[in-house]
């Protein structure tokens, strides 16, 4: 198999928090990354969403990865691509989306 990606993919296992923008569902879902790149992310879920499926998310970098204050990224996107996973004892959804835009909030100027 060929490898598409145009961008370097990190394995980064964050908190992910995502709402449904365009639904106008009320709350949001937390969710836990795989890996993310500048262009797209895969996460992990219990909430089943529809390929086309606009979603906002909001997830933390540590200050450990950053080497400074923790950042927040605030991103816009589309799911691209939903697996489901199914063990034991728990079901849960993966998610590939690709970023459309996104912004970068350094931790003190941040109020999520």
């Amino acid at each position: 198999m060929t490898e598409r990606r145009m961008a370097r993919r990190y394995d980064l296992s964050l908190p992910v928090n995502v709402r449904l923008p365009i639904n106008r569902e009320p709350g949001s879902h937390n969710g836990q990354t795989r890996d993310i790149s500048t262009r797209g992310v895969y996460f992990t879920m219990h909430k089943e969403l529809a390929p086309g499926t606009e979603v906002d998310f909001t997830l933390t970098l540590p200050a450990e990865i950053t080497r400074g204050t923790e950042v927040f990224v605030r991103a816009h996107g589309r799911v691209v691509r939903v697996d489901k996973h199914r063990d034991e004892e728990h079901e849960s959804i993966g998610v590939a989306a690709v970023i459309e835009r996104y912004d970068i909030i350094r931790g003190e100027s941040a109020h999520v």
